[in-house]
């Protein structure tokens, strides 16, 4: 049986998704909450490092990890370049929630130094996890980020990054660098029919949230 760990720092989330004693990392905070996820995925024989995109509440562990346990980190290939530069895609919010949540962010956004890591697998949509234990698929989320994912575990629960979030309720990200592409990934999202969502931020719910 697969199961989704939520491993919560703050406000950030990452998931350790096993299948007996193999397992995956999504995600995997920031450097204040790197102890706490090592300590998590040292009760499994860890295969990869799988990130929903390159920012640095999601990413600036995940060359150091990669060391640790000797695995790759996957990604779409289209958020390569934030690695460098944040700037190269700039977000962009709505509403009270997201301005208050871009004018925190923004700083560490621009000044957080992400490790690039040695070993990459690069992610597309319709990939499988198989190879690594874990009977899992990719879908492509674009909008918050051009290379954001999700990574559907077993039909059963949709891990969505930033293109959803959960700050007060479930609904469509509110930082975005492509408005339009995040709203055809939320209806995407909702197209796939029953599912637990694990969001970067919040509680996990079901699939219902709100649209803008």
């Amino acid at each position: 049986m697969t199961t989704i760990q939520r491993v919560n720092y703050k406000t950030d989330n990452c998931y350790v998704v096993a299948n007996g004693n193999k397992a995956i990392l999504v995600d995997t905070g920031t450097a204040e909450a790197y102890d706490k996820v090592i300590e998590e995925c040292s009760k499994y024989d860890m295969q990869l490092v799988v990130l929903t995109h390159v920012h640095f509440d999601h990413a600036e562990n995940a060359a150091r990890i990669a060391k640790h346990f000797n695995i790759p980190v996957a990604f779409h290939k289209a958020d390569i370049e934030l690695f460098d530069n944040y700037s190269e895609q700039p977000l962009m919010s709505y509403g009270a929630v997201g301005k208050t949540v871009l004018g925190l962010s923004i700083k560490p956004l621009k000044d957080t130094i992400i490790e690039k890591p040695e070993n990459i697998v690069y992610l597309k949509e319709g990939d499988s996890l198989k190879s690594y234990g874990i009977p899992a698929k990719i879908i492509e989320l674009p909008g918050h980020t051009k290379g954001s994912i999700g990574v559907d575990i077993a039909g059963q629960g949709l891990i969505v990054g930033d293109a959803l979030d959960n700050w007060i309720f479930p609904t469509i990200g509110h930082l975005y660098s492509n408005l339009d592409d995040l709203k055809q990934s939320a209806e995407k999202i909702k197209k796939l029919g029953k599912r637990k969502l694990y969001y970067g931020h919040g509680r996990p719910t079901w699939n219902e949230f709100k649209m803008i």
